[in-house]
């Protein structure tokens, strides 16, 4: 598994986010500028994280977004998810496969993808800013 670029940014803005939580909405070019990423890639991952619910956007002049809730409640299995899509490893564990009866691979896969899920699911968001 290799987590891409909308994932780990998915991760940055809302690390960003926890960190100035309290704050009110935060833009999205503030984030950038801190971030050190461009506004356009961040765009798209933002987009993600408020269509999932885990944040909360406002337009105009005092918008921004921030988190729909506390950072003790985010997983960075669900941040990771929200941009990915999935996190397993191959992926016949999520469409199925007509040979799953046959394969020799798959309980090491189907392994490898708990270890993982239980890893990122142990991490919340505030873990992550300390």
């Amino acid at each position: 598994m290799m987590i891409t670029t909308k994932g780990r940014n998915a991760l940055k803005i809302m690390i960003d986010l926890a960190k100035h939580d309290g704050e009110g909405y935060i833009s999205l070019s503030d984030i950038a500028e801190r971030q050190r990423e461009s506004l356009k890639y961040l765009e798209s991952s933002a987009a993600q994280l408020t269509a999932s619910g885990l944040v909360v956007s406002a337009r105009g002049k005092s918008g921004g977004y921030k988190l729909a809730r506390n950072p003790e409640e985010y997983t960075a299995a669900e941040i990771l998810q929200s941009g990915e899509g999935t996190l397993s490893p191959v992926q016949c564990l999520d469409s199925g496969c007509e040979n799953a009866c046959n394969c020799d691979t798959l309980p090491l896969f189907k392994e490898l993808d708990d270890v993982i899920t239980k890893f990122l699911n142990s991490k919340t968001l505030k873990d992550l800013i300390k």
